[in-house]
This record gives structure tokens, C-alpha cells and sequence, in this order.
């Protein structure tokens, strides 16, 4: 994915791993741990940080594989710009998944590190070998759904499965729509992201049993998130230009928060979801300074 955003005096390192665009990321684990009923205590709260390495990774990755086509599309990256090598963005990639691996094995020993080894994986694949085939927004949503799982853990991954495959259809939806944000999109892929959202809405509030609370908190959280994602994804349905999708885009992204945390609410945990809203209007606004795709 990627996006024009004002990138003056910004380090380039941070707009190489899209530093700010990890805010997204940190709810992903706590959503699984709700799920599996496994809150992040002790050592498990750096569970989120390994998500994070391994996300960052895939973003300088991205730019790394990404480099000459970058060179005629966004000449302003790090890479093409000649601020960052692309020998030293592959090792910045390199240096993150193994903190992101490091930090699963701290956190949750083997039980973390059978999710996170294949997290790392699938994330490298991606860039690597998938984003250019008509597979590439399967793959995205495949790493989705397992950095919710590595939250849960393998042994408590099947709790978990409904969350994660909620956050990977939203994020199939988002990856396919932003393959046009550089010459536009047809209508019918925004309209797919726009349907994908609606349904991921409803899927987060679903299921039987529950507190009142929980159950009013998570709904709070899903209507903000169709408001926010869904009206930008119906711009682009009825004009799909390469503008309209960038915003599309970035709401999307941004539109993970919401989605996480209506999904751990539902599941009980609400002082998670809460955290994890909070997020949002700081990811939103550094947003603005280094873009999130």
C-alpha cells in the first residue's frame, strides 16, 4: 500500500517502517488474548511489541522490494530519494523480525513463537514473492489474522479464530482497494472494501451471551467504525479516483482500531478496548505527518 503524505524533516527511518501506522497494530494481540481469555499480563504485554517489529518489518520490506517502482511512482521514500540504501532498509526488515521473533519467545516461550515464526514468514512472503499476483490482499489478510492469533497463542488459538478472521476480511477488503491509489480504482472493488467493512461490523457485535456492558461497548465501537471506514470506502464507490482511495485507504487503516476494539469488548475485554481506542486520534494525527500506507 502506499500514499502521499507531507514528509519534511520526518527521519527516514520512521517513514520507512511507517512508525506511526504501528498504533494500528497494537490492538491486534489484545483482541486474540481477549478472545482466548488470556489478558496481556507479565511478561505477555510485550506480545504487542513483537507485533509491532514484525509489522515494521514488513513495511521497510515493502519499500525495499518496492524500490524501483517507487523510483517513477513515489520518488519521495526513503529509498528512492537516496536517504535510506536498500541494503540498509533489507537489513532494518532483517533486525526487526528478529526483535519481533525475540520478543514472542520473552513473552510466551513456544507457545508464542509457533504463531509468530509463521507470522514472520507470511509477512516476508508477501513482500517478497505475493504483493505482485492477484493473491496479494489474500496474503495481506492472512498476516492479519495471525498477528490476532499470536495474541491467543497456539494453545489458545482456536478461541480466537472468529476475531482474527474478522480483522483479515477488513483487511482484504482495505488491500485490494489500495491497489488504486496511484491510478485510481473501478467502482466494484471499492464497492467489494465497502461490503467487506459492513460485513466485518456486524460480525464483531455477533455471538450469543455476553454482558450488557460488553455488548453495548462493542457496539459503540463497530458504529464508529462502519461511520468512519464505510463513508470513505462509498466516496471512492462513486468516485474512485486515486485521491479519493488514498483517503479510503488510510481509513481503513485507521479504521483497524475501532474494529479491535469492538472485537476485544465484545469478548470481555473492555479495559483492553478501551486502551486500545485510545489510539486512535494519536494515530490519526501523526498520520497526517508520515502516511500510514
Amino acid at each position: 500500500m502506499g500514499g502521499v503524505a507531507g514528509t519534511a524533516g520526518v527521519n527516514p527511518y520512521v517513514q520507512l517502517v511507517r512508525a506511526p501506522a504501528a498504533l494500528s497494530v497494537l490492538g491486534d494481540t489484545v483482541t486474540g488474548a481477549a478472545a482466548a481469555g488470556r489478558p496481556l499480563r507479565g511478561r505477555r504485554l510485550a506480545l504487542p511489541l513483537a507485533s509491532v517489529a514484525i509489522y515494521w518489518s514488513g513495511m521497510a520490506l515493502n519499500d525495499w522490494a518496492d524500490r524501483e517502482l517507487d523510483a517513477v511512482e513515489r520518488p519521495e521514500r526513503p529509498i528512492p530519494s537516496g536517504r535510506i540504501s536498500a541494503p540498509r532498509a533489507l537489513g532494518v526488515a532483517a533486525g526487526l523480525t528478529g526483535a519481533g521473533l525475540g520478543l514472542a519467545a520473552v513473552a510466551g516461550g513456544r507457545d508464542a513463537l509457533k504463531v509468530a515464526a509463521p507470522l514472520a514468514a507470511a509477512v516476508w512472503a508477501y513482500d517478497v514473492v505475493v504483493k505482485k499476483t492477484p493473491l496479494a490482499p489474500a496474503a495481506m489478510a492472512v498476516c492479519r489474522s495471525l498477528d490476532v492469533l499470536l495474541g491467543a497463542g497456539r494453545s489458545g488459538a482456536a478461541k480466537a479464530l472468529v476475531p482474527a478472521a474478522v480483522l483479515g476480511g477488513h483487511t482484504l477488503g482495505v488491500t485490494a482497494l489500495s491497489a488504486g491509489e496511484v491510478h485510481g480504482a473501478s467502482p466494484a472493488r471499492a464497492a467489494g472494501a465497502l461490503a467487506l467493512t459492513s460485513a466485518s461490523a456486524a460480525a464483531a457485535v455477533s455471538g450469543r451471551g455476553g454482558a450488557p456492558a460488553h455488548r453495548v461497548a462493542a457496539l459503540a465501537a463497530a458504529a464508529g467504525y462502519g461511520v468512519s471506514v464505510g463513508s470513505k470506502q462509498y466516496a471512492a464507490v462513486r468516485k474512485p479516483t486515486a485521491a479519493v482511495v488514498r483517503t479510503a485507504t488510510a481509513a481503513g487503516i485507521h479504521g483497524m482500531v475501532p474494529l479491535q476494539a469492538a472485537l476485544a469488548a465484545r469478548r470481555g475485554g473492555v479495559l483492553g478496548a478501551g486502551l486500545v481506542a485510545l489510539a486512535l486520534p494519536l494515530a490519526k494525527r501523526l498520520g497526517r505527518k508520515v502516511s500510514p500506507t
